[in-house]
């Protein structure tokens, strides 16, 4: 029972002694210099009497005591240490004012990519590394693309995008950054008014488009329906023409045989009698005093119905 105690405060002395220990020793042990650890995307630059002692970029743990040899144990606490961030960043500039060369007040959106590439540089040459480099972007973007035609400011902005870089690059890298990519992102006019007559311009120019081309479309359907009516027209007086031909040809026909014209001349004179107003009277053969009567009964009405239309 006794071992067992001695065991249990054992290991209870032990947890603590590690617990309370481990930090301050690796405390010790960073402020003497011995190690440094450098976490991804940063770099530490170590300072000492004014001088770089060393510059760390590679993540990980690092023995200081290998880069700097006995400088290290003096540099944490007689010099500096600057952790960088070494990232890539981003940055928006808003409506830049530039004029066209037609005198029309723009304004140009610039977006760019920046990274830290020397930072013994960005450190030393620069106060302000970040601010400067937003100002030479927004000077460059100013010179370089003011007095342009207005057509090409709003059509060319890849070309206006790797102007401004090429322009901006070799100061940038001399203030310890490295310029990505550089895009003109926005081209829009600054003037209100100026805004106002564009949309009216716009909707003008639409309306006479739409107009133009309903009017394209009327006189396209009118072309289609004339030649129509003219080709009808033509077929149908062909056809007018050829009627009297090919009736003629028919008769001609028919008049080879008596018998049938005869029938046929009969039918035909039958069917206007019907088709006609004419009032008909069938009388039996042989009948003179009724015929006489008959005609003298229609000679009457005739007579009335000619002396009522006078009167």
């Amino acid at each position: 029972m006794s071992n067992f105690l001695i065991y249990v405060v054992a290991g209870v002395v032990s947890f603590v002694l590690f617990l309370l220990l481990e930090p301050i020793i690796r405390g010790i042990l960073r402020f003497f210099g011995v190690y440094d650890i450098v976490e991804e995307g940063t770099s530490h630059v170590y300072v000492l009497f004014g001088r770089v002692a060393a510059v760390i970029e590679e993540p990980g743990l690092q023995w200081l005591w290998l880069k700097m040899g006995p400088r290290a144990a003096v540099v944490r606490w007689l010099g500096d240490r600057h952790v960088l961030d070494m990232r890539l960043d981003q940055r928006y500039l808003r409506s830049l004012p530039v004029n066209s060369e037609e005198g029309a007040p723009m304004g140009i959106g610039v977006w760019y990519e920046m990274k830290v590439g020397d930072p013994v540089s960005y450190l030393f040459k620069n106060t302000d590394p970040a601010g400067s480099l937003a100002a030479n972007v927004s000077n460059a973007t100013v010179r370089l693309l003011s007095n342009m035609p207005l057509e090409s400011m709003l059509e060319t902005r890849h070309v206006m995008s790797r102007a401004v870089r090429a322009e901006v690059s070799p100061k940038s890298e001399e203030w310890g950054y490295e310029l990505g990519s550089v895009y003109i992102r926005k081209v829009h006019f600054r003037d209100v008014g100026m805004i106002r007559q564009i949309e009216e311009k716009v909707v003008n120019r639409l309306r006479q488009v739409t107009s133009a081309i309903r009017q394209d479309g009327a006189n396209r359907v009118s072309v289609i329906t004339s030649s129509a009516q003219r080709k009808a027209a033509v077929e149908f007086a062909r056809a007018e023409a050829m009627r009297p031909k090919i009736v003629g040809e028919a008769l001609q026909k028919i008049s080879a045989n008596p018998e049938v014209a005869g029938a046929l001349f009969q039918i035909l004179e039958m069917e206007n009698m019907l088709k006609g107003d004419t009032r008909i009277t069938l009388l039996p053969a042989d009948q003179a005093l009724i015929k006489r009567l008959v005609g003298a009964e229609t000679a009457v009405e005739t007579m009335y119905e000619g002396n009522g239309q006078a009167s």
